[in-house]
Order: C-alpha cells, then sequence, then structure tokens
C-alpha cells in the first residue's frame, strides 16, 4: 500500500498493535485510521447532535461539538499516568512496547483524509435519530477542528508539523494535547496548532513520579521541566491542562504556581479527574472517592488564581473544569474564529 493512499477501508490496514488490544479499543468505541491513527466520538458530539449539552471547549472557546473530530496521530505513550482513561497495554496483559515506532508511518494527507472520511461514517448513523437537530447534523459532515486529544501522545508522530498544516489548509482548526516530555518534537513544530496545550500531572517531583509512572523519574521531570521553558516561547495559544485527583495531586499550590510561572499559559483549565475507563483498573490504586466536587475544584482553582496572579474566569459544570486566565485580555478573547 501506498503512503499516500486515503485510508478510508479500515480492512486495508490493521492497526500497529496486538490483535486482541485493538479488539479491546474498538469495544470501547475506538475507530482506527490506518496504522497508528484512531479517532472516537466524544459524549458531547453525540449529545449535541441531538441538541443537548456541548462540552466546555464551546463555552471556553466557542468550538461547536458537532463539528469537532477527537482523535491520535500516535495510540502509543511513553507514560502510564494512573488517571488517565486509556488502556495501558501490560496492565491488561498484553507485553507489547506501545512506542515502537512502525516500519513506515502513514502521511499526514493520509490521516487527515481518514479522520474527516471516519468522522463522517460515525455522525451518519445519527441521521436517522429523530431527536437530532438536521442543522447540526449536515454541520457535522463537514468537520471544522479536530483535538488530538483521544489517547497516546500525538508528537509521537513524526509529521506532526505537516499533519497540522494539513488541517489548517482545510480550514479546520487544531488543539494538540501533548503530555510535555517530547521536547525535541516541540522544537521541530514550525506550524503552530490553533491551541497547544500541556498537561501537568503534579505540582512537583515526587507526586509527578506517583502519578506518570516514569521509568526514569529524574530524567523525565528534567525535561518536562525543560518542556515548559520552551513552551512559554511558542507563538500560539498556550494552555495548562491541570487533572485534579483527591488525595493525590489536589495539594501543593505552590508547586503549580511555579509551573505556570515558568510556561506563561494564557490560560489554564483545572479540571477534576473521571474515574472512568482504564482509571478503574485496580492496579491505578484510584477510587470513585476521589473524583473532586464543584466546590472543591473550583476553591482550588480560585487558589491557584489568586497565588499565580491569574483571573478565574469561567466554569463548565458537566465537564467539572475551570478556566484561568492570565489577563482581562486573554478572558475577552478567549473565543476562537472558526471555520464558517
Amino acid at each position: 500500500m501506498q503512503e499516500t493512499e486515503q485510508l478510508t477501508k479500515k480492512e486495508e490496514v490493521k492497526p500497529h498493535m496486538p490483535e486482541g488490544l485493538a479488539t479491546m479499543m474498538k469495544s470501547q468505541g475506538y475507530h482506527f485510521v490506518g496504522k497508528h491513527s484512531a479517532t472516537k466520538i466524544c459524549n458531547y458530539t453525540s449529545d449535541s447532535l441531538k441538541g443537548g449539552a456541548s462540552c466546555y471547549k464551546h463555552r471556553f472557546y466557542g468550538i461547536r461539538s458537532w463539528r469537532c473530530i477527537q482523535a491520535t496521530p500516535a495510540i502509543g505513550c511513553n507514560l502510564a499516568c494512573t488517571f488517565c482513561w486509556r488502556i495501558i497495554p501490560d496492565e491488561v496483559g498484553f507485553n507489547w512496547n506501545e512506542l515502537n515506532a512502525v516500519e513506515q508511518w502513514d502521511s499526514p494527507e493520509s490521516i487527515v483524509e481518514g479522520l474527516v472520511n471516519e468522522h463522517k461514517r460515525i455522525v451518519s448513523g445519527y441521521k436517522g435519530n429523530e431527536k437530532v437537530d438536521m442543522k447540526r447534523w449536515n454541520e457535522s459532515n463537514d468537520p471544522a477542528h479536530v483535538a488530538f486529544s483521544l489517547t497516546g501522545e500525538p508528537l509521537f508522530y513524526p509529521k506532526m508539523n505537516e499533519l497540522i498544516k494539513a488541517f489548517h489548509d482545510r480550514g479546520i482548526s487544531t488543539f494538540v494535547v501533548t503530555n510535555g516530555t517530547m521536547i525535541n518534537a516541540l522544537k521541530a513544530l514550525k506550524e503552530m496548532p490553533t491551541q497547544l496545550y500541556v498537561s501537568i500531572q503534579a505540582p512537583n517531583k515526587e507526586l509527578y513520579g506517583k502519578i506518570t509512572r516514569a521509568k526514569n523519574l529524574t530524567a523525565t521531570w528534567e525535561n518536562f521541566l525543560s518542556f515548559l521553558e520552551y513552551f512559554s516561547t511558542l507563538p500560539t495559544r498556550k494552555v495548562f491542562r491541570l487533572t485534579l485527583v483527591k488525595k493525590l495531586s489536589m495539594e501543593d499550590v505552590e508547586g503549580y504556581c511555579e509551573l505556570i510561572k515558568k510556561g506563561k499559559p494564557q490560560y489554564v483549565e483545572v479540571k477534576g479527574f473521571s474515574y472512568v475507563g482504564g482509571a478503574r483498573n485496580e492496579q491505578r490504586g484510584l477510587s470513585y472517592e476521589q473524583m473532586p466536587r464543584t466546590e472543591d475544584i473550583k476553591e482550588f482553582a480560585r487558589e491557584i488564581a489568586e497565588k499565580s496572579g491569574y483571573m478565574f474566569t469561567d466554569y463548565h459544570e458537566k465537564s467539572a473544569v475551570a478556566l484561568l486566565s492570565i489577563d482581562k485580555k486573554a478572558a475577552s478573547e478567549r473565543v476562537i474564529k472558526f471555520k464558517k
């Protein structure tokens, strides 16, 4: 199969992973595109198609949930964060190095085409639902946004620069969520995503080790700090995403503020952890009771805002996430202009 062929037929290419693991992911709603990419319809996309609630990205930044593709160009990840919803292979009996590079990476053009087509195929099933808003359904067939936040580490894909540009050339905006460990890949980006996120898993080295389960904690933590310093210089909209877990990462406000000072994001999202998917695996040691309540998140976010100099700007109840802005200008300009 030539690299430039469109990946529109799922049977043409098998995902680069053990078949049993692929079967498990399919049962969770993942749709594979090519050898190493995937998409999955978000609950908010589904709900918004039926005239229901949109996600916090709609409230905070103006993204129309029904026109958003939730995806990844790289299924594997180099961290094993306890709160992550993804399946971690060795936890479910698969001895597979998920960061083994494929022999030939799929082209950016084929990934764009495959993800757009798969998104259309998924939403096509909603047309017969009497609850569906047909105006939104028609718009959903012309996606305007892609969020690389589904699973894995997107910067592991070596042609991320070209992939972002390929989406932008179609008028599709991009949000990229990275775990903050691949600084060389970050430095290689010339085409900036519309909005670049870095996940802040913990406020200090000790908790970072407990949560990410990094194999070489000292090297990974130092690399993370260097990543944040370089991140602060990038000419795009930058966001920190904090995931709060009670009795684990919901402490050391000063530590979070130091990281914010280093990374200088325009926005900080303070989000409660969800006890779903892989996070329910007994090996992770988490429980339902560790999900913070609305008042817990708001209080913690306000304390961070007070000590960092940021502004508490908004809160999305259903997503359990607060938004902080660096200043009044950022708060007033947070809605992005999207494809009409």
